[in-house]
């Protein structure tokens, strides 16, 4: 057996549960690249130990983004099957898009799942921010649960119309087994809203305690 004193994780790097961390001083920033798309800005830091460093980023110059875990009924979930520039094939994932200037998250939410599904909803909830890498950008996803749906479409800004598949939601493992669904947001969203639905299962019924 093992007798060694194991760390103590919530002193790890010096600093106690509830102490403040001092954010790095930024003794520059500029911008190294920009397409339609992106912007890539450097960063020189120095830290509170006097330690100092170069950090690039992407910045986000718009006004947030929507993933929208969206339910006919109460067992299934739209996803849609689109082509994906990054991994260069078609994936299996949630309605999502940019915040338009003027419009808050339920409206753009509403707004992205009758482009890309042809539904809009009656009942859409927020259910949590996400970050992506935000070591290296500060894009935002907000995680939308949109239920109460009924038919209606607009056009959207797609290249080619997007497949639209029904997928139960109890069957997640049987989605993170496949090769055409892994982008993190869809599954951490498909989770989260898997979570609260549960929570308002258990919340409404009489013996949930």
């Amino acid at each position: 057996m093992d007798d060694a004193p194991r760390p103590d994780h919530s002193t790890i790097g010096h600093y106690a549960d509830g102490d403040a961390l001092t954010p790095p001083r930024i003794d520059s920033r500029r911008e190294v690249a920009r397409s339609r798309l992106f912007t890539v800005e450097a960063l020189e830091l120095t830290f509170s130990n006097g330690a100092t460093r170069s950090f690039e980023r992407l910045k986000s110059g718009g006004h947030g983004a929507v993933m929208i875990v969206a339910m006919p009924d109460p067992d299934h979930v739209l996803l849609i099957r689109e082509y994906a520039a990054g991994p260069e094939q078609y994936v299996l994932t949630l309605p999502k898009g940019l915040i338009d200037p003027g419009e808050d998250p339920v409206t753009a939410a509403n707004r992205e799942l009758m482009e890309e599904c042809g539904f809009g909803a009656h009942d859409i909830e927020p259910l949590a921010e996400l970050s992506l890498a935000p070591n290296y950008m500060d894009h935002r996803m907000n995680v939308m649960l949109a239920r109460d749906l009924y038919e209606k479409r607009l056009p959207g800004d797609e290249p080619e119309p997007l497949v639209v598949e029904r997928h139960r939601l109890d069957e997640l493992p049987a989605l993170l087994a496949r090769e055409d669904f892994h982008e993190a947001r869809a599954i951490a969203a498909l989770f989260m809203a898997r979570e609260r639905l549960l929570a308002g299962e258990a919340l409404h019924s009489p013996d949930w305690w």
